[in-house]
């Protein structure tokens, strides 16, 4: 018999739109970007480390947020990302590109 997922897999791509909408709430350190993105989803979506982290790295070269060090809440240091003017352009372009993409979907189910 076939295990059934509890949680879906992130589409390619949709995890860079997620990252950038919840920086455009303000600065947050990586685990909280997770957490943001578990809590704003009803705790469906739930990014590991493992996929986070590296998508940060990725965005960060691209220019569209930027980091620094600075000391959490419990006085750890962590690196916290921001938007960049450049990653606020990318963000209107990505949720066009995911509404186009939710539509499709939608018509091809049949629940458009």
């Amino acid at each position: 018999m076939a295990k059934t997922r509890q949680k879906p897999d992130l589409l390619q791509g949709t995890l860079d739109l997620l990252i950038l909408r919840t920086l455009k709430w303000g600065p947050q350190h990586g685990h909280g970007i997770g957490v943001a993105i578990r809590a704003s989803s009803d705790e469906v979506l739930n990014v590991d480390h493992g996929s986070l982290y590296p998508a940060l790295h990725r965005l960060e070269r691209q220019g569209w947020i930027d980091a620094q060090w600075k000391l959490s809440d419990n006085k750890q240091r962590a690196k916290y990302y921001r938007l960049t003017a450049a990653g606020r352009r990318q963000l209107a372009v990505e949720r066009t590109r995911w509404s186009r993409l939710a539509g499709a979907i939608a018509r091809v189910l049949g629940t458009a």
